[in-house]
């Protein structure tokens, strides 16, 4: 008899642990049911041709715009580096709170009435679904692979963040004067190891650079460091020491190649032709030197990282599931409608 409860008080522990299981194995796929996260093609039942749409915009804004795709490359490093991927740049100022791309670090952002085409487009296809944080990441896609970088997988299911974060811009997002180990700190703290931070700078191959932020390395002595033959063009290009913002003066960033993302970059500042000072720091570092030169001899292993290193930042702590909202236009939150 004995032996026969301690049986069935076995059996029943057993019974017990494994209806814990499933309750907790239920929850478990309840949460992951109600809370998708980010995925490949979230959009596949609920907008189909969401990404198709995407692509095409960007190809005709492309086509009578060429520095859109300048502008789509820098939006997902200054929204998805600060905190959050969640669209919080597009936002537009308040009376209580100024917007991120008003920020000094924003400078030079701009044509973000051409995201508003994008989501215009997605609107008359679905309305309310695509959120504008997926549209910024998507865009940033097309317009890397439309100036002859790599066409880079991602995944949606991003929602729109509720206010900008202007108070935190400086913690996450690096300045171009900052030392590199300042620079590779915080983008260690989102994920992106040294590598990864080296092919996106990789991303200064192409668009420019204004004047009022290299100036410092021209007036009043210019910076030894860089190559004398490069100095005159910068002289022509930025004759003031204090330029005036409006005006928009601006170096190329690669005269060569300056509207092909390429490993071109890299040639540059290991020849002392980097404009920022950022950029000649990863060419003389020893923790980035060795990755430069690699990068410089091989575009396919710099395609390589910068592909792994925008699929990280594209992924930074995303809102899904029920945080956030969908705007109805990216540069409002739908409680300021």
């Amino acid at each position: 008899k004995k032996d026969r409860e301690k049986k069935m008080g076995g059996k029943g522990v057993m019974m017990v642990a494994i209806l814990c299981l499933w309750a907790l194995s239920a929850t478990s796929e309840a949460v992951t049911e109600a809370e998708p996260g980010l995925m490949m093609n979230f959009y596949k039942d609920t907008c189909p041709q969401a990404e198709d749409i995407v692509r095409e915009q960007v190809k005709l804004l492309y086509k009578r715009h060429k520095n859109t795709a300048f502008s789509w490359l820098r939006n997902i490093f200054h929204d998805c580096a600060v905190e959050s991927c969640d669209a919080s740049l597009l936002l537009d100022s308040t009376r209580r709170e100024l917007g991120e791309k008003e920020h000094d670090r924003s400078f030079g952002l701009r044509n973000f009435r051409y995201i508003e085409e994008i989501k215009e487009a997605l609107e008359r296809e679905c309305p309310g679904v695509v959120s504008c944080s997926d549209i910024l990441v998507l865009s940033a896609r097309e317009g890397i692979e439309a100036v002859g970088g790599p066409y880079i997988p991602l995944k949606t299911g991003r929602r729109d963040g509720l206010k900008s974060r202007t108070d935190m811009l400086e913690s996450y997002l690096p300045d171009h004067n900052e030392s590199i180990s300042v620079v590779l700190e915080k983008f260690k703290s989102i994920g992106i190891d040294t590598p990864g931070l080296v092919a996106l700078l990789g991303s200064h191959s192409v668009g420019r650079t204004h004047c009022v932020k290299l100036v410092h390395r021209l007036y009043p002595e210019v910076d030894p460091s860089l190559n004398p033959d490069h100095v005159p063009h910068m002289l022509h290009k930025c004759p003031d020491s204090i330029p005036d913002p409006k005006a928009v003066q601006y170096v190329r960033n690669d005269r060569g190649t300056p509207m092909v993302l390429d490993n071109n970059y890299y040639r540059n500042i290991l020849d002392n032709k980097g404009l920022l000072l950022v950029d000649h720091q990863l060419a003389h570092d020893k923790r980035t030197r060795p990755i430069v030169k690699k990068m410089a001899k091989d575009q396919a292993y710099f395609f390589k990282e910068f592909t792994r290193a925008i699929q990280i930042l594209s992924e930074n702590n995303p809102l899904t599931g029920s945080k956030g909202e969908i705007r109805k236009q990216c540069n409002l939150a739908n409680k300021n409608h």
